[in-house]
């Protein structure tokens, strides 16, 4: 992304390092606190742009989604109360959003997108252990595996928590990160990941 974009703008706000908890600070913006709803989005705000952009590449429509997602968020107070992890909470939201947001943006663009992504998949002659094999074995995989591998391995959520927010059972979790793992571990291209 470039060096534009706020997640990697410095910010002089105090609130970026604002030690209390998500939970200490939802209940200041519940009191009317500004502050503390500016210390969580310093916190998530990179996230989930992170996250939008990995879902579309399009780091317009992540800055863009950002923003609807905070909007989102923020119509929720007062009266708002976490009862798990604020990522947990974020994500379908964040998903959902970026549907929307792909969707709109499918209509008004023309087929140079696709031409676009044609033009990045490597030659076939590319040699075994690139720096593109990880990310093409990864775009093989179906957007579920990809979604529950994304959310429990970059995104550091636990299997009960990659099940509430994708809203499917915990054993649903369990099956999708074990077979998009055996299928990586299958992958020639990602089978050098596993060797012990």
């Amino acid at each position: 992304m470039t060096a534009n974009t706020p997640s990697e703008c410095p910010v002089e706000s105090q609130n970026q390092n604002d030690s209390r908890t998500d939970q200490q600070l939802i209940a200041a913006i519940n009191a009317g606190d500004v502050a503390a709803f500016e210390a969580l989005y310093f916190r998530y705000r990179d996230w989930v742009v992170k996250l939008v952009y990995r879902f579309t590449g399009s780091e317009d429509l992540a800055l863009d989604v950002m923003q609807e997602t905070f909007l989102y968020f923020l119509r929720k107070f007062p009266g708002f109360r976490l009862t798990a992890n604020l990522k947990t909470f974020l994500y379908p939201a964040v998903r959902n959003l970026t549907i929307a947001a792909r969707r709109k943006a499918g209509r008004y663009q023309s087929t140079e997108t696709e031409q676009v992504q044609l033009e990045q998949v490597p030659a076939a002659d590319e040699p075994a252990g690139s720096g593109n094999d990880l990310a093409i074995a990864l775009a093989s995989l179906s957007e579920q595996h990809r979604e529950v591998l994304l959310l429990r391995y970059v995104d550091g959520l636990n299997l009960a928590e990659i099940a509430e927010a994708a809203d499917v059972p915990l054993g649903t979790v369990k099956s999708r990160l074990h077979n998009a793992l055996e299928i990586l571990r299958q992958d020639k291209r990602t089978r050098q990941f596993f060797e012990e």
